[in-house]
C-alpha cells in the first residue's frame, strides 16, 4: 500500500511557561499541507520490519513507532517501510512526526490508544495520526479539531540547514520569551472565534505570528533575508514555520502563490510551492 504524510503548517504559534514534565505551554493552528512524504508499505522479505528512509541520517521517528505498535502486540507480518521524503528535514514542518503518525495509521482498529502512543512519540505527533485543521494546546496533546479553512497557497523557503527544536526553544528561555497561561487562553479564544467559520486564514492575518521566530532568527540571522523577500513578493502574511527555520509565505490561492515563487528570483530558487490540504 502507498499513503503519505502530510507537512504540518504551524499557521500560529504562542509560547507558554515551561511545565513540570519541562515542555512548554503553546497555543497553535494547525494545518497539513498538500506536500507530503509518500510512504510504501510492503512485506518484509527477510521476516524482519524495516524502515528505509534515504537521505535521513540519526533516529527515525518512523522506527520507533513501528517498534511502539510491535510492543502493544500488533501482529502484522513483518513490514518493509519506504518513506520517499518530500517534506523538508529539520524544517519546523513536522516531516518526522508525520512519517511516525503515518506508521501509527497502520494499526489502526487492531492496536488500541493509538493517541497515547503518538504522545510518548513525540508533541507533534498526535495531531498528525489524523492530519486535520485544529487548535492545538498544551504541548501539541490537546487538539480540537475546526472547520477546514479555505484553501489558499503557500511558499516555503527551506534552508540547507535545520534547527533543532530543542535549541531554538532554549534561545526562547535564554531571550526571554513566552507568555502567561491567562494570555494564551485569551489568544485561544481569538483563535478559534477567528477559525470556526472556515474563512481564509488570511482574514485574520495579524494573529498569523510565531513567537519562536525571534529565537529563530537569533541562532540563523539570515532567514530574516527570505521573510523579506516573500514580503516583497505580495505574501499577506510571512512567519516562520514552527521552530523553523523555513520562511512562510501565506497567499489567496496557489495561483498567487505560484506567481511569487516566480518573482522571487534566483536567489531562492529551493523554494516550493504549495496548498493547504
Amino acid at each position: 500500500m502507498v499513503t503519505r504524510a502530510p507537512a504540518k503548517l504551524n499557521l500560529c504559534l504562542y509560547l507558554g511557561p515551561v511545565r513540570d514534565d519541562g515542555l512548554h505551554e503553546l497555543r497553535s493552528l494547525f494545518c497539513p499541507l498538500v506536500l507530503a512524504d509518500r510512504i510504501k508499505v510492503t512485506s518484509a522479505d527477510d521476516g524482519l520490519d524495516e524502515v528505509i528512509c534515504e537521505g535521513v541520517e540519526g533516529p527515525n521517528l518512523a522506527v520507533a513507532a513501528l517498534s511502539a505498535l510491535r510492543a502493544e502486540g500488533w501482529g502484522s507480518p513483518p513490514l518493509r517501510v519506504e518513506i520517499d521524503k518530500r517534506i523538508p528535514v529539520a524544517a519546523g514542518l513536522g516531516g518526522g512526526s508525520a512519517d511516525a503518525a503515518a506508521v501509527l495509521r497502520l494499526g489502526r482498529g487492531d492496536v488500541a490508544g493509538l493517541a497515547e502512543l503518538a504522545q510518548v512519540l513525540g508533541a507533534d505527533v498526535p495531531s498528525q495520526v489524523n492530519p486535520e485543521f485544529s487548535l492545538v494546546s498544551g504541548a501539541g496533546e490537546r487538539i480540537e479539531r475546526l472547520p477546514a479553512p479555505q484553501p489558499f497557497g503557500v511558499v516555503l523557503v527551506p534552508f540547507a540547514f535545520g534547527l533543532s527544536a530543542g535549541e531554538v526553544y532554549a534561545e526562547a528561555d535564554r531571550l526571554g520569551l513566552g507568555r502567561t497561561l491567562s494570555e494564551l487562553d485569551g489568544i485561544a479564544a481569538e483563535l478559534r472565534e477567528a477559525a470556526v467559520s472556515g474563512g481564509s486564514p488570511l482574514g485574520y492575518a495579524p494573529l498569523l505570528r510565531n513567537d519562536l521566530e525571534e529565537a529563530a532568527l537569533s541562532l540563523r540571522p539570515e532567514i530574516a533575508e527570505a521573510l523579506e523577500a516573500l514580503r516583497g513578493a505580495g505574501a499577506g502574511a510571512v512567519f516562520v514555520s514552527g521552530s523553523g527555520p523555513t520562511a512562510v509565505g501565506i497567499f489567496d490561492d496557489i495561483v498567487q502563490a505560484d506567481r511569487a515563487y516566480g518573482d522571487l528570483g534566483p536567489a531562492w530558487a529551493d523554494a516550493i510551492v504549495t496548498a493547504s490540504a
